[in-house]
């Protein structure tokens, strides 16, 4: 078996390839894609870090390759569904880097709180400046803390141990559980307008995009440090320099950016009240020489055993099923992040219904993937296969499968129904052809929608007139139409459309839409 190398790792990772049997490794880091494109067919596996950007086209180059291994949590850089065409396993490192980047928020808030970064430097320049950094203690402080994943526990956990007063607000997580983690439940509204810091620990999607802006800083104490080691984004950058020039944040302490790494004339990085780090999260001894050295035997286990471990798109199952169920699969997860982003909540309970042909295979990785699918927007570390039903279960998600080998309308299909309160929401999915996903109802609603990209689920009265104005507010807000579909219920009564987008929506156009008299709801998704 072949091993490219492409990004800097812990040599211990190369050493549990070289101790393995019928192993041979090379590597080759700052390739650029035209020279991975040309070598990437010689190899079975391929393991890199962030530097590595695998695109469908070096995938569609790479003839025999079998599995990625990505050293670390994220797997932006990989076109995930581009592997899972072709029946190549993608696999990550989740947990190796939760302490880790944990440590450096509150690292941050301490240097932020005294100064530490200014005041080295200005001594450095010869300068005693003990009155210019003047700080503020933490002990009997307020941190709000957004979103308690593995990372946001960790940072409420040793924020606790400081003595400051831990607010926390997940909108996945129940109060109860909240509580039990020694942190007063809270909504944003109390976060922005009573801590003394924030700090975010959620998912980039279009909810949080924009989380903390101009209109969350006018809700929030004069003299507030915000906190962002997640990713950039949720921190609206330009926003945030503004309320620092305006004198409403003293400070900020940012990790990650829109950009990385941000232009050099970018404003933040001018001003003395931000400190800024390169995307460091992640970037301790401990936590490099974990992920390297698991990344490094999830690999083999893989390519001399067929056992598969902490896969992003793939479950434990044998490589001839996997080719079988593979539509399934991203059927299957794709509707769970369809109803988890159309509800903008967890569940309480999931039903997962197979009618026809898929029900004569093993259906509890397509439950599993169901499972994914709801977590992964909402979670800020990673979700796969194997941690999915254990977050579910954290989280008080009840699930229930059931199974009829009578088909529908369609040979074989998936429904989820899920449960929010007193509200109920049905989406079912095929497959068309060999390999196709189509959404084909909501709730009572039929259509035949590919659920790829950001979409916009509008729902509306069924009047006339209705595209006309959606399309007008998108197009003068440069916002390009890829797709639609529709569908309604009686003449007159109401209607759903799936409309795709080419770029995110605006929070400001979501509300131009919300706001016109003939819808009923309107959310951006994105699968």
């Amino acid at each position: 078996m072949k091993i490219l190398v492409s990004d800097s790792l812990a040599p211990e990772c190369l050493e549990v390839f070289k101790r393995a049997h019928g192993f041979e490794v090379d590597v080759r880091i700052g390739l650029d894609p035209n020279e991975l494109k040309k070598i990437c067919a010689d190899y079975d596996g391929w393991v890199i870090r962030s530097g590595t950007k695998i695109t469908a086209e070096l995938i569609e180059a790479a003839t025999n390759l079998k599995v990625i291994g990505r050293a670390g949590v994220g797997f932006e850089n990989v076109d995930v569904d581009a592997a899972t065409q072709r029946g190549i396993v993608v696999m990550n490192t989740p947990g190796g880097n939760n302490v880790t980047t944990g440590e450096h928020t509150i690292s941050l808030m301490m240097a932020l709180a005294r100064h530490i970064p200014q005041a080295v430097a200005s001594l450095k320049n010869g300068k005693w400046e003990r009155n210019k950094f003047i700080g503020v203690e933490l002990c009997n402080k307020t941190i709000g803390v957004i979103g308690l994943g593995n990372v946001g526990r960790i940072v409420a956990e040793r924020a606790t141990g400081l003595r400051m007063k831990v607010l926390g607000y997940d909108p996945f997580i129940s109060a109860e559980n909240i509580a039990r983690m020694e942190v007063e439940p809270a909504t944003l509204e109390e976060i922005f307008s009573k801590a003394d810091f924030i700090t975010v620990h959620v998912p980039l999607t279009p909810e949080t995009q924009g989380l903390i802006s101009r209109e969350a800083f006018a809700k929030m104490k004069t003299g507030v440090r915000i906190i962002n080691c997640a990713r950039g984004g949720i921190v609206d950058e330009k926003d945030l320099a503004d309320a620092i020039k305006d004198g409403k944040v003293a400070g900020a302490a940012l990790d990650v950016y829109v950009d990385e790494p941000p232009p050099p004339d970018h404003p933040l990085l001018a001003m003395d009240q931000v400190i800024t780090t390169p995307h460091l999260g992640a970037s301790t001894d401990e936590a490099q020489l974990n992920v390297a050295i698991a990344v490094a035997e999830q690999m083999v286990d893989f390519l001399t055993e067929g056992l598969v471990r902490y896969a992003v798109n793939v479950p434990s199952v044998s490589p001839e099923l996997f080719k079988i169920l593979r539509p399934y699969l991203i059927l299957a997860e794709k509707l769970g992040s369809l109803q988890v982003q159309m509800a903008d909540v967890l569940p309480q309970a999931v039903h997962v219904e197979y009618r026809g042909e898929v029900t004569q295979y093993n259906i509890a990785p397509l439950t599993l993937a169901v499972l994914k699918g709801m977590l992964t927007p909402v979670m800020e570390s990673s979700v796969n296969y194997v941690n999915a039903p254990i977050l579910a279960k954290e989280r008080g998600i009840q699930v229930v499968e059931s199974k009829s080998s009578k088909a529908g309308d369609f040979s074989s299909s998936i429904t989820v129904k899920i449960a929010t309160g007193d509200r109920e929401v049905e989406v079912e999915g095929a497959i068309f052809g060999d390999k196709h996903p189509r959404i084909v109802r909501v709730d009572n609603f039929y259509l035949e929608a590919a659920p790829e990209g950001y979409i916009l689920i509008l729902r509306n009265k069924d009047v006339p007139g209705v595209v006309g104005n959606v399309g007008t507010i998108l197009g003068k807000n440069g916002i390009n139409i890829a797709g639609m579909e529709l569908g309604r219920g009686a003449k007159g009564g109401n209607a759903i459309s799936f409309i795709h987008v080419d770029d995110l929506i605006p929070k400001e156009t979501m509300k131009e839409l919300r706001n016109l008299p003939q819808t009923v709801s309107a959310e951006l998704v994105k699968l």
